[in-house]
Parts: structure tokens; C-alpha cells; sequence
């Protein structure tokens, strides 16, 4: 569509309009109204009235009441970019292979500011599972992956430094002193297991993963309802994600011999 219509001959760029209107979506503004859209883009209300209501026609966006989401079929649309990432395509055997040792969903995870990002996964092959899937945006302070981000990722620490410990269910770290913590442990053993942290049902267990440079390239784990995997099991599986992720580092190109560096603020320098 290169016009408009009913402008005449005025030329309109649909394609800028409509990135416009996606850049109107984000991590701490995910459901905006129309009228927030309309006001942060600067468009005619009528404008952005037609082109919001055929990106929804279009699956582009998903309307719940007067709210806005990108869309599943954008979402779709987005994830076979994945496969073009080295680390997902060097890593997805591991994490295959870590699925059928464990029968657990194994993920891998990269960090976006205070956020977390499934970028690949192996689901399990249990009638019983939680869904985890390609672009699904998790907080950093909660669950397993987080902790091991935190622990070996200064950046980490920055992004989070500033924001509120939301808390999900009981067991979610509401203080910087528990959440110092379970990073130290998580830096002392390697890995980390968390039970019940974004939501009551659902446990995981990650290690870090480190580029040919040593530097943290991603994040690499198990999630699983806890009805069927509890702490106990923590002994058996922690060690076989770790062994794991030391896998997918080597694939990366990190030398064998090389230490995990010891990234992270100590706890008395925790922003609070």
C-alpha cells in the first residue's frame, strides 16, 4: 500500500507508520491504550484508529479491552530469526541432548537489560510441563537463570540496580540481601536452583554459558513443574546442567583450562 486512502495523492510510508506504532510497545510499557499510541506517535487519532485496527486484523497486534499487545503472529514471524544466531545454533544440540538425559525442557536464555529472553528450547517430552518458548521475556530477579546473570554479568547488576524487586509469589527475592544471597551461591557452586520464584508451580536450574573470550554469552537450564521435580532432585540435576553448560562454552570456543570469571559486586556494595 504506497498511498493512503482518501488522501489523495499524498504519498504515505505505511511501513514507517507502523513502526511507529511498534515502537510504541516495550518491556515497561507492553499494553499501551490507542490514545497512548496515538500521543506517543504523533499520529491523527483517525490514522492511528485504522492502522492499529489492521494490525490486529493482521495479527501484527492483539487487542484485550482498550489495551494493546504485539502480536502471537508477529511473535511467530520473529522467532525463526533465532536460527540465524550462532549461539542458538551452536547450542541447540546441547540443549537436545540435555532434554533426553534429564527429560526436563532445557532453555537457553540471553540477558536484555533487566530482563531475560528464551532464544531456544527443547521442550519435554512429559504429558505434564510448564510452556516455555522462543521470546519469552522473564525478570532477572526471579528464577534460576537470573541469579546465574547476575552472578557473571556486571551488566546485569547495573540494569537491575535501579528497579523494584517485584515480588510474584512468596518465594520471589524481595530484598537485595536475599537476592546477594543466592547470587554468591550461585557464583560459589556454578549453578543455581530456584523453586517457585515467578510462579508458584515452576522450578529451574541454570548454569553459565561463556563465549571464547570468557565473557558470559548467554544462560543455559532446566524448567519443570515442581509438582514433578523437587529439591531433592536438585543433587542429580544441578551437576548435569552444569556439565552441560561447560559443553556449550567449549562449542563457543571458550578454552577448557579457563575459570569462570568472577563477575558481580560483593554484597556489601549491593545497590539497595
Amino acid at each position: 500500500m504506497a498511498r493512503e486512502q482518501g488522501t489523495g495523492s499524498t504519498p504515505l510510508l505505511v511501513l514507517g507508520k507502523v513502526t511507529e506504532i511498534l515502537n510504541c510497545f516495550s518491556l515497561e510499557e507492553p499494553d499501551p491504550t490507542l490514545a497512548q499510541i496515538a500521543r506517543q506517535t504523533g499520529l491523527p487519532t483517525s490514522t492511528c484508529q485504522r492502522l492499529v485496527q489492521n494490525m490486529v486484523r493482521e495479527g501484527f497486534l492483539d487487542r484485550d479491552g482498550d489495551r494493546y499487545r504485539i502480536g502471537l503472529r508477529l511473535v511467530q514471524w520473529a522467532s525463526p530469526g533465532t536460527f540465524g544466531l550462532d549461539i542458538v545454533r551452536i547450542v541447540r544440540p546441547i540443549l537436545q541432548q540435555l532434554r533426553d538425559d534429564t527429560g526436563e525442557t532445557a532453555c537457553l536464555y540471553i540477558r536484555d537489560g533487566a530482563f531475560r529472553t528464551v532464544v531456544a528450547v527443547a521442550e519435554t517430552r512429559h504429558v505434564v510441563m510448564r510452556p516455555f518458548r522462543v521470546g519469552q521475556v522473564m525478570p532477572i530477579h526471579a528464577g534460576a537463570p537470573g541469579k546465574i546473570f547476575l552472578a557473571f554479568d556486571p551488566g546485569a547488576r547495573e540494569a537491575l540496580a535501579g528497579m523494584e524487586l517485584t515480588r510474584f509469589t512468596p518465594n520471589t527475592p524481595a530484598s537485595w540481601d536475599v537476592l546477594d544471597e543466592q547470587v554468591e551461591q550461585a557464583r560459589g557452586q556454578g549453578f543455581f536452583a530456584a523453586f517457585g520464584e515467578r510462579n508458584s508451580d515452576v522450578g529451574s536450574i541454570s548454569a553459565p554459558v561463556f563465549d571464547h573470550t570468557g565473557e558470559l554469552a548467554g544462560v543455559l537450564g532446566l524448567g519443570f513443574p515442581t509438582q514433578r521435580v523437587t529439591i531433592a532432585d536438585v543433587g542429580r540435576l544441578g551437576p548435569a546442567v552444569s556439565e552441560a553448560a561447560r559443553a556449550a562454552s567449549v562449542a563457543l570456543g571458550q578454552h577448557t583450562a579457563a575459570a569462570p570469571p568472577k563477575a558481580g559486586r560483593s554484597r556489601g556494595a549491593a545497590a539497595r
